[in-house]
């Protein structure tokens, strides 16, 4: 079988809930839409333990009169005996259920009975399924169960078994959709493009597969079979309202789907349980975009055109009876009256960008643009002027160079100078947003060139600031102070509030990055000017820019609430690229400060936003790749950190390059591969020394340390990192733990002579789950000559089903009698903050948000005994 990306820590999961069986049955509920992999991650689960335990496999089918009891039929089968003969016997159920459950209390060897999918299980199989589950904790058997959530609707019966499960037997499974950087790598391995696919699967497995294995840019003829089929199986009514959101861009209107439709809204209730669409509390759209392809490429030109037609009726009628066209929210994009989309989209984008719903302007002026040859070149311009600023904020930095591109040549022909420089201006932000820096640069330079022949105005005060921003994303600060001077001089001047705002956010991030901490005054007041004129980008930059400087200078005085503070503001408007990158930033702050668990969450949300182009996904798949090397996932983490490579040295800015090249650095060590870790830190090593980033200089600096290629240590160089190449083990981890970053404060300990450091160095990656860590610093450790070293963490067993350390197992029984943080480290002889650490880690581990959940697991799985209350003292 293939290797099933970014599901390891599943079926790790379900390695401990196999475990627990040893004392008592468990359920294991298995959820997620069709094609998400659940039966791939089971039968991945059986591959890994079919070793040491008897597999049974039951499934419901979709037949029109299902056979009651399939699925135990299929078990029958499997297990002969008497359960077989009652079978065939056609006994009374109740017989039938006794007789399984006699088989699955054998206590000679473990078992496992996986029932899949149970959302098209008749209703005898779903009382085997309650019967079973409420009897698993007498058994030593696990009972896995599959099924797709996206099915069943509020009275589906499955969801009233689900209910009545013992809560303390059951355990539920969520496959994730795949990120960006695994559907990349299949197509990668398939030979093919990965621009745009996630955002047309959403990241569905079946649908990734079967677009790669189509090789042509339609809908995949499995795709469309499986759509048409739960298509075809919906009544009349509901598929009237699916055809009708198939042909309206991104999602529709409750109110414009009831006034088309002409009956009411319930009709979108099947299309809902049937998986095909999603409903908000306002608009309705389909799952995924590739489905809605499906259902639309099933219309014939016909009936696209009467669907178009009614829609399009509706919003003028809207319009006749006092309404002032905003009600065009999401125009056919086959409208037959061109002249109506013309008429109406361009004010909807403008109100949609004003409310900021950005995506709806892409939508509307997406639909305009499609017949603006019938415009004059100068409104032409326009509308792609702004079609360009919205795909910007929407994140689609390759369709906003496009059309402002395209813009630019317009303006160029209508001899519009002024013009041509602002859009100019703007094309080089395009560009640096897209990741093209050189093309930046170029277009920046032009802009002025234009601009200065004319009066000096706004928009060569404007072009005067970009310049700087391109020189301060280059680190090159001293002259991008020099550019933000001209940008201020000439907006106060012109009482230009934008330049001054854009201007003071270069300055503020200049100074930041120079270990000026002024900067932060500057940027406080670029973000008072911007929210004062409205200026929503503006705002959102210097937010933004606040919050990941801080970060990447390690500032964690500040960084996570500059962050949290950054990502409320940019989240509230859907602005998709800010929104990716400061989630990138704090993913990284929290892998920092030992908060895993958090981090990859923020990194797989940074890669789910519907961003496309750009470099500001590495921001999340550098910590992403990090976590899944650290943890030991090879595959997974070379994937991750080959797509952030590709992206972030095409930009060759050293915010990008030089964390990719240290996480490389670290991959190639953490793995055995000693000769290539100087090679990978050497790549930016230069760079950073050059620019005197000190964080930069001192990660890449370690990672050749520990390589034996490091001559002499660089002048500028972060403290921590200074302290550990000097020799000075305990001032380096002593320096880490003030910052909170745990996982760091270990790798100093590990280089450390004393045995206690070394003990504590093991601790603290066991605890965070840096198994691949952990064991490279333990052969290190042997290989210095240490006879000595620790221990990994306890096998999971039924005692300790989590795989908690002993130390974890300590805190957990004082954490459970209620003990502060403190009171447990003054027991323990340990700091406040490693005990911090310690309720973090083990808090992921079992798999709980907070500590009274956490006592309560502790109580359950008899963890909290009473013990000496005394504080322990070292002698």
């Amino acid at each position: 079988m293939g290797e099933l990306l970014e599901r390891a820590a599943l079926l790790d999961e379900m390695g401990r809930v196999l475990a627990e069986t040893s004392t008592s049955g468990k359920v294991v509920l298995v959820a997620g839409e069709a094609g998400i992999g659940k039966s791939a991650l089971v039968r991945r689960f059986a591959e890994l333990h079919a070793g040491e335990t008897r597999f049974l496999y039951g499934v419901c089918d979709p037949l029109l009169t299902p056979r009651a009891l399939g699925p135990l039929h299929d078990l029958g089968r499997d297990v002969g005996g008497r359960l077989a003969e009652l079978l065939a016997a056609g006994s009374p159920r109740e017989q039938l259920f006794a007789a399984l459950l006699d088989e699955l209390d054998q206590r000679s060897r473990r078992q496992v009975v996986v029932i899949e999918d149970a959302h098209w299980a008749d209703e005898a199989t779903l009382d085997l399924l309650l019967f079973l589950g409420r009897r698993m904790g007498r058994t030593r058997t696990l009972l896995i169960v599959t099924y797709r959530d996206d099915e069943l609707g509020v009275e589906h019966p499955l969801r009233a078994v689900v209910g009545r499960l013992p809560p303390e037997v059951v355990r539920r499974v969520r496959p994730q959709p795949l990120s960006e950087a695994a559907v990349a790598e299949l197509a990668t391995r398939a030979g093919r493009p990965a621009t745009g696919l996630r955002a047309l699967t959403g990241g569905n497995p079946l649908l990734v597969s079967e677009v790669l294995a189509a090789g042509d840019a339609g809908v995949p003829l499995t795709v469309r079979d499986l759509v048409l089929a739960r298509f075809g199986g919906l009544p009349v009514e509901a598929q009237d309202a699916v055809r009708l959101v198939a042909v309206v861009p991104t999602r529709t209107e409750l109110w414009l789907l009831e006034e088309a439709l002409g009956f009411g809204l319930a009709a979108v209730d099947p299309g809902v349980a049937a998986g095909l669409l999603i409903a908000g509390s306002d608009v309705v759209g389909f799952r995924h975009e590739l489905l809605r392809r499906a259902v639309e490429g099933s219309l014939s030109a016909i009936a696209r055109r009467e669907l178009n037609r009614r829609v399009l009726e509706v919003l003028t009628g809207r319009e006749a009876g006092g309404g002032d066209g905003a009600g065009w929210q999401h125009p056919p994009p086959e409208a037959a009256a061109a002249e109506a989309v013309l008429r109406y989209g361009p004010e909807a984008a403008r109100q949609a960008a004003a409310v900021a719903a950005h995506r709806e302007a892409v939508g509307h002026y997406r639909a305009v643009l499609a017949h603006a040859e019938r415009l004059p070149p100068a409104v032409h311009a326009e509308l792609l002027e702004g079609f360009s600023v919205e795909c910007y904020l929407s994140g689609l930095s390759v369709e906003a160079v496009s059309a402002r591109r395209d813009a630019v040549d317009l303006r160029e022909a209508t001899g519009d100078l002024e013009r041509v420089g602002a859009s100019l201006r703007w094309l080089s932000r395009m560009h640096w947003w897209d990741g093209d820096r050189r093309e930046a640069e170029a277009a920046a330079a032009r802009a002025i060139a234009v601009l200065e022949t004319l009066e000096p105005g706004h928009e060569l005060a404007m072009a005067y600031s970009n310049r700087a921003q391109l020189e301060v994303l280059a680190d090159r600060l001293d002259t991008a102070a020099g550019w933000a001077e001209r940008a201020i001089r000439l907006a106060q001047r012109l009482d230009d509030r934008e330049t001054l705002s854009h201007a003071l956010t270069n300055i503020g991030s200049a100074r930041i990055r120079g270990g000026d901490p002024g900067g932060r005054a500057d940027l406080e007041r670029a973000i008072d000017v911007a929210d004062a004129a409205g200026l929503e980008d503006h705002t959102a930059r210097a937010l933004c820019n606040l919050g990941t400087l801080n970060a990447e200078m390690r500032d964690y005085r500040y960084a996570p609430q500059d962050l949290d503070r950054a990502l409320g503001f940019v989240q509230a408007r859907e602005l998709s690229g800010y929104v990716q990158h400061v989630l990138g930033h704090r993913a990284r702050v929290r892998l920092d400060q030992g908060d895993w668990m958090g981090a990859e969450q923020d990194a797989r949300e940074a890669l789910d936003e519907p961003v496309r182009g750009g470099a500001r996904v590495v921001d999340a798949l550098v910590p992403l790749g990090l976590l899944q090397a650290r943890r030991g996932d090879p595959a997974a983490a070379a994937a991750t950190l080959q797509e952030a490579t590709e992206r972030g040295f095409a930009t060759v800015e050293l915010q990008w390059t030089a964390p990719v090249a240290a996480a490389r650095a670290e991959y190639a060590w953490l793995y055995g591969d000693d000769d290539r870790i100087a090679e990978e830190a050497t790549r930016m090593y230069e760079r950073a020394v050059e620019l005197a980033h000190p964080w930069f200089t001192g990660e890449l600096a370690l990672w050749m340390w520990l390589a034996g290629a490091l001559s002499e240590t660089p002048a500028v160089i972060a403290e921590p990192y200074r302290l550990l190449l000097s020799g000075d083990w305990r001032g380096s981890a002593d320096a880490w733990r003030e910052r909170g970053c745990p996982y760091q404060v270990a790798l100093a300990l590990a280089h450390g002579d004393r045995d206690e450091a070394l003990s504590e160095a093991l601790e603290l990656l066991d605890g965070l789950g840096a198994r691949q860590t952990a064991l490279r610093v333990r052969r290190d450790l042997r290989r210095r000559g240490h006879r000595r070293v620790p221990r990994g963490p306890i096998r999971a067993t039924a005692a300790n089903p989590a795989g908690l350390t002993s130390r974890q197992i300590d805190v957990l029984g004082l954490l459970a009698e209620g003990l502060t943080d403190a009171a447990i480290a003054a027991h323990l002889s340990l700091s406040t903050k490693t005990v911090g650490h310690h309720v973090s880690a083990l808090l992921a581990k079992l798999g709980v948000a907070s500590r009274p959940e956490a006592a309560a697991a502790a109580r359950r799985l008899g963890l909290a005994a009473a013990k000496d209350r005394e504080p322990k003292h070292q002698s």
